[in-house]
């Protein structure tokens, strides 16, 4: 599976999960931010710095992703192999 559906992949799936994904512009912030999940006034959202690699992108989306129950959804095999892999 190609790098642009992987990436597609993980972001259908955190929809599917009501967890919002926006890429933003770290670097105006002025003090350090990384990128990953957080809970915005009970809102479960995942925050990525939009000058990630997609590579580095798709490793944060994996990782916060994994916490969350997939056992009732559909997930491609491909993107459930990911989740499933040791860290």
């Amino acid at each position: 599976m190609k790098t642009d559906q992987i990436y597609q992949h993980l972001i259908e799936l955190a929809e599917k999960l009501d967890i919002d994904v926006s890429e933003q512009n770290f670097k105006i912030s002025g003090f350090p931010v990384h990128s990953g999940i957080c809970r915005v006034k009970g809102k479960d959202r995942i925050i990525l710095d939009k000058h990630k690699s997609k590579n580095d992108k798709i490793d944060i989306l994996i990782e916060s992703l994994k916490a969350f129950p997939l056992d009732d959804l559909y997930v491609v095999p491909a993107i459930r192999d990911l989740l499933k892999r040791p860290e």
